[in-house]
């Protein structure tokens, strides 16, 4: 394992992601977990990330120093490397020369640190600070330098300390993954033996045991994070586990079919299908608010679970799809925090049903749960499905929701994801949908007039979903998706392509 202590970067997730890439186990803490809780991971090395404090501040965020008397390897990135010369008696100042964005350094000298990477031309690397070192500590020695940055890279070989001024888990720095997997693996000797297949078997037997002969109810939506944590507690616990899939009537073309299907038919789960649609039709008819159609769909949705969970006797685990980012999220680099954010999770549940969590993809990465799909057997039309809000079409379709909106929106929906899969951009893009829009414009179909609604076809790229861009689709290719949709839908006349990046937009309309 390697630790990585979170200093408030931007980047921090990045670097473990890469890692992990390298089938290296990865986790990040906040920068404050006690010394005696690092030891008892027993890790290969620790990374002390980057940070939006000033090392100078009174309040900076700071570490035991006696981290450095371990005998364990450490890399210092940026604000990480600052703290590391500050608390060894280096010096750090203010500079009038900041460094943002890409820089190129040289390197100084042949180190494995640099194993792999040519020492003869100038490196480009990604800056981002304010302070720089200007004296290092006694015993480290420059590995590179730049115009501004004099100790872009050092190192006390004899400690295993390193540090760096500049960011390697980004892509704007060449040879950035090099840099890392020289720590990770010549400098750290760690082992690339963590792959989903250890992982499903270990979790799978780490489940049987934390559960035992419980019962374990899970909330089903059909996504890949539900179906995947229901599928893995499934192998686990077999008929132990009762699923409870609520269809609200805002899901996708055939979708609650086929949810039945996979879990009831295919996995012989045990599987309480509720039909809530005309439930949740009646609590939206007459708003058009965003966010009021979002708390009504998701209290509704809490209101109906509850009642049902009521009725399943001697349930003693509830089964959430919590994933890694939802669990960093809800511990602050300022400090540990109790509250994971409740719109990934059954949040406001009654304490009175007594249940203890059990979350199995909680040390994963999305990217990492889909490979942990494929490991457990399931289709990769499922496993790689674009994602879905929690509310639906409810948020799709703008304005009031009606039945008959939500049945333009589900044919016009269905041929967008038809034609993107066809053209074989499906897996290349994060996410593509169609919305309807509350809008009418006069159009000519035939020799008649119509007077019809709009469709607007959103398709971007992300890596996050933290920000994201529309793609460039091909012109026939935005023509076929058109023709098909007015072709074939009824009460739709026109559409229209988003090409909104985020930001200034979102992904979604609502």
């Amino acid at each position: 394992m390697i630790i990585i202590l979170d200093f408030g970067s931007q980047y921090t997730q990045l670097i473990a992601r890469r890692i992990r890439e390298h089938n290296v186990y990865c986790e990040i803490h906040p920068f404050n977990i006690p010394l005696s809780d690092i030891k008892a991971f027993n890790p290969k090395g620790i990374i002390l990330s980057g940070g939006p404090s000033s090392v100078l501040g009174e309040t900076s965020p700071s570490l035991d120093p006696e981290i450095f008397q371990w005998e364990i390897p450490i890399l210092g990135i940026c604000y990480g490397l600052q703290l590391m010369s500050k608390l060894l008696n280096g010096k750090v100042e203010n500079s009038n020369h900041s460094e943002y964005g890409r820089t190129e350094i040289e390197i100084k000298t042949n180190n494995r640190f640099f194993n792999e990477i040519p020492s003869t031309t100038p490196l480009t690397v990604w800056m981002s600070h304010g302070d720089r070192v200007v004296e290092i500590p006694k015993g480290f020695e420059v590995l590179a330098a730049s115009t501004n940055s004099p100790f872009a890279a050092v190192a006390d070989t004899k400690r295993n300390l390193y540090g760096i001024q500049f960011h390697p888990e980004v892509t704007h720095t060449d040879k950035g993954i090099q840099i890392l997997k020289n720590f990770v693996f010549d400098i750290c000797e760690s082992s690339p033996d963590w792959d989903m297949e250890s992982f499903k078997e270990a979790k799978i037997k780490e489940l049987a045991e934390q559960v035992g002969n419980e019962k374990v109810l899970c909330a089903l939506s059909g996504g890949v994070d539900s179906t995947v944590t229901a599928v893995l507690l499934h192998k686990a616990i077999g008929d132990n586990l009762t699923c409870i899939f609520v269809d609200n009537g805002l899901l996708r073309k055939d979708e609650a079919k086929k949810v039945v299907a996979l879990f009831e038919k295919h996995y012989q789960v045990n599987l309480v299908h509720i039909d809530a649609s005309q439930t949740f039709w009646d609590k939206l008819k007459g708003i058009s608010d965003p966010e009021q159609k979002r708390k009504i769909i998701g209290n509704e949705f809490i209101a109906i679970f509850e009642k049902e969970a009521k009725k399943l006797k001697g349930i003693n685990y509830l089964a959430q799809g919590t994933l890694y980012p939802d669990v960093i999220e809800s511990v602050s680099f300022k400090g540990p925090s109790a509250v994971i954010k409740s719109h990934h999770n059954v949040g406001g549940l009654p304490e009175d049903m007594k249940m203890s969590l059990v979350e199995p993809l909680r040390e994963l990465f999305k990217d990492e749960v889909r490979e942990l799909g494929l490991a457990l057997g399931l289709d990769e039309e499922l496993v790689f499905r674009h994602p879905f809000p929690g509310p639906g079409l409810g948020i799709r379709i703008l304005g009031e929701v009606s039945q008959e909106k939500i049945k333009v929106l589900q044919e016009a929906d269905q041929i967008v994801m038809e034609e993107i899969k066809a053209a074989g951009y499906y897996r290349q893009v994060w996410q593509s949908f169609a919305v309807l829009l509350p809008i009418r414009s006069v159009g000519v179909m035939g020799d008649a007039r119509t007077y019809d609604w709009t469709i607007a076809i959103r398709c971007v790229s992300s890596k996050d979903a933290m920000t994201a861009d529309w793609v460039q689709l091909p012109y026939d290719l935005l023509g076929k998706i058109s023709n098909r949709i007015i072709n074939e839908v009824q009460k739709i006349n026109r559409v229209v392509y988003d090409i909104t990046s985020k930001p200034p937009g979102t992904i979604e309309w609502e």
